[in-house]
């Protein structure tokens, strides 16, 4: 991992950590993520009576631990394992995952580019970090056209070359693009008015619910975040242009 927090986590934090040690009341942990020790009281290891620690924890395994105290004078963190929920185990295992994915998409740019992956790192994650957690974050609105990492202050050469990484790496799900049209008429064939304009909407290719007082929740399906905006605005678009004269129409897109 290139990213090595400084310093001592905060109490209540959620870390992954190595055991590198199980004795017969506690197991001594690396705390993965700050590069320091830790340990699990046998008491913290899970509830109930624990005959055998080997049973939890082995040496080598990675674990999810969640931060008791902290002595910054002395050095000593205290953790938990079994105040980890398995909801929790999962999203902190994940965000390691897509910190991975996200830093090997770094060093295929490092190696292009002829630079070192840490200095890169450290570069992109300058202009990135001002507006995304996590470079992983930022990495999957580029790969749905929904930022450029360029308009965020990365050196547009160098843009150009992680961006096309990114979309050859990251191959995104299918995204949504949501928003309201309204529309209202008091035509005598008012019904068939919204009607014939709610046809048009939908062969536009946009999903249609309807919310109530003349609003319809509009959507629209796409492989990124520009496909679907521009199949909500024709869609959109389709639906005022048929109700026309015979009434009021409008929409506005969700962000």
């Amino acid at each position: 991992m290139l990213v090595e927090k400084k310093g001592f986590p905060e109490e209540l934090e959620l870390v992954i950590c190595t055991v590198t040690s199980v004795q017969h009341h506690s197991i001594f942990v690396l705390i993965n993520d700050y590069g320091i020790n830790g340990m699990i009281h046998i008491s913290e290891v899970s509830p109930g009576r624990i005959r055998n620690i080997r049973d939890f924890v082995r040496e080598g395994k990675t674990i999810v631990c969640k931060v008791l105290r902290v002595n910054k004078e002395k050095g000593h963190v205290d953790l938990s394992l079994r105040r980890v929920t398995e909801s929790q185990k999962r999203a902190k295992l994940n965000e390691q995952k897509q910190q991975v994915k996200a830093e090997k998409i770094v060093q295929l740019l490092a190696e292009k580019t002829g630079r070192k992956q840490e200095e890169l790192y450290k570069e992109l994650w300058s202009s990135i970090s001002r507006s995304y957690e996590t470079l992983f974050g930022c990495f999957m609105e580029v790969a749905v056209g929904k930022v450029s990492v360029e308009k965020l202050g990365v050196e547009k050469k160098l843009a150009e070359e992680l961006t096309a990484i990114i979309e050859q790496r990251m191959k995104p799900e299918e995204v949504k693009a949501n928003g309201i049209l309204s529309m209202r008429t008091y035509d005598a064939e008012g019904v068939e008015i919204i009607r014939e304009a709610l046809k048009k909407a939908k062969e536009s290719g946009a999903e249609l619910h309807y919310l109530g007082a003349g609003r319809y929740g509009l959507s629209a399906k796409a492989d990124n975040y520009k496909q679907a905006e521009q199949l909500l605005e024709k869609a959109s678009s389709a639906a005022i242009k048929s109700i026309g004269q015979a009434g009021q129409a409008g929409f506005e897109q969700k962000k």
